[in-house]
């Protein structure tokens, strides 16, 4: 089958820790022994632990994706969280620590999104040196992770001083990182090519609500501020008050 679809000879070859011996020992043999190259570099990953055994069907404790759809994860932010571990490093599943990355990928959609309204859609730039040196140190996704979330706090405080020269460029590498990464929320295959009618309610109908608390605040009724503030909360709309302006962003609450 490898033969068939990738060649004699092909990159990388996948697997879990537990295969090494002998299926992929096996692999290798019977491939040479043919006078096969086979693959270039292999690449076993950490078990996904489900309390104290990993993930298995013969075990009986799995986690399908009918579970993690139940729970409101998007597939983008499951991606996310399987990222966040370096590939040789355990996973140790629980629907808590799911829910925390799936908000810490909503923080860099919530970048993303603000920087798009200021400046307007920005290609992909340049790879930051410490995004690069990460990947290229085994594909260390969780340290690429840390290069990408440092540049987005640096882009959210451009934002916050409207310096639209560091938004343009903190936009670019961000959506560089991101795009190498698969999570761009702007690219088509996660929905994201800006034509949701429904993002463009849900501003409308916050860029309203974000008036009247303005309108509230600015005669000095506070209760009524606040009153539209809580309501928004309720509905899973966090309002953050920047020296730039109100900013908000969409939390489940979970």
């Amino acid at each position: 089958m490898c033969w068939r679809y990738l060649g004699a000879e092909f990159d990388i070859h996948g697997g879990g820790l537990d295969l090494t011996f002998p299926h992929h020992e096996n692999e290798i043999a019977q491939s040479r022994a043919a006078g096969l190259s086979f693959a270039r570099f292999w690449v076993h990953h950490a078990l996904l632990n489900l309390g104290e055994a990993k993930m298995s069907k013969s075990l009986g404790n799995v986690i399908d994706l009918d579970h993690v759809a139940a729970m409101g994860i998007r597939p983008i932010e499951l991606r996310y969280y399987l990222l966040e571990s370096h590939y040789r490093s355990r996973i140790d599943y629980t629907d808590e620590s799911l829910r925390e990355k799936a908000v810490a990928l909503r923080r860099i959609e919530g970048f993303v999104q603000r920087a798009v309204d200021r400046v307007g859609p920005v290609p992909a730039g340049e790879l930051p040196a410490g995004f690069v040196a990460a990947m290229d140190d085994d594909l260390n996704t969780s340290a690429a992770l840390a290069s990408l979330r440092e540049l987005v706090h640096h882009g959210n405080s451009a934002l916050d001083t409207s310096d639209e020269a560091a938004i343009r460029s903190a936009l670019a590498s961000v959506r560089a990182m991101l795009d190498v990464l698969g999570i761009d929320p702007l690219d088509p295959a996660w929905g994201g090519d800006g034509s949701d009618h429904l993002k463009e309610v849900v501003d409308a109908l916050v860029a309203l609500a974000l008036d009247q608390r303005a309108q509230a605040r600015a005669r000095k009724d506070w209760t009524a501020a606040d009153a539209v503030r809580d309501q928004l909360k309720q509905a899973g709309i966090i309002i953050e008050d920047t020296p730039a302006g109100p900013r908000w962003t969409v939390h489940d609450g979970r």
